[in-house]
């Protein structure tokens, strides 16, 4: 039997390429590994950018509370009292809205609210009197006419003060509202129009933000 031995020079050739086959197998891996460092890279700081930048716009967008005025109470400063609601309320403007709002602005609201009262309270006086005069014919039943009538009246006023708000208050940062409190001089209890803010407490911003703004 004849064996037939193969050429050197084959060999040679098949280890060359073999070896030009395992380097560029390892050209490839590292330009794959070198690919995903960057796209996690880029991925990381574009992620890190949109959250610097949506917070940035989130702290530009939030008011600022400390700027806001102390909650101010406009009392009752009518003659006539019904159920704790007086026919007029002070048109004064307070010392601690000055740069906040218009005092020309807080009297139109306040003679509104007048307004409100000028129109419906004397009504409810009416009624409420001949409510005393029947009381004892009616067991207290009288009354009933002019509870209704105050309670359409404060509802009458909520609403006004609420179309104030969204007219021109909220886009201050401030807010109307009808309270019941306890008076000062005595245990009954009054309505008073309270402007307060809408914000209770400051938003912190977080120094990489600072940087941020800085650096834009």
């Amino acid at each position: 039997m004849s064996v037939l031995l193969p050429n050197m020079a084959d060999f040679d050739t098949i280890y060359e390429l073999e070896e030009e086959e395992e380097e560029e197998e390892e050209e490839e891996e590292e330009e794959d590994g070198e690919g995903g460092d960057e796209g996690q890279g880029g991925g990381g700081g574009g992620g890190s950018a949109e959250a610097a930048s949506e917070t940035v716009v989130r702290s530009q967008e939030l008011p600022r509370p400390r700027d806001a005025p102390e909650p101010v109470a406009v009392r009752g400063a009518g003659h006539i009292t019904v159920f704790g609601l007086s026919n007029k309320f002070d048109t004064e403007f307070p010392s601690v809205l000055t740069g906040k709002v218009a005092p020309e602005e807080f009297k139109t609201s306040i003679s509104r609210v007048n307004g409100c009262l000028k129109k419906n309270l004397p009504v409810n006086v009416k009624w409420l009197l001949c409510g005393c005069l029947c009381y004892c014919c009616t067991l207290g039943c009288s009354l009933w006419p002019a509870v209704c009538l105050t309670k359409r009246t404060r509802r009458s006023i909520q609403k006004l003060l609420e179309w104030e708000n969204n007219r021109l208050y909220h886009k201050l940062g401030l807010h109307w509202k009808l309270s019941k409190r306890k008076c000062e001089t005595s245990n009954m209890m009054e309505y008073v129009c309270r402007l307060f803010s809408k914000y209770k407490s400051q938003p912190s911003i977080h120094p990489s933000v600072h940087h941020t703004l800085s650096n834009s």
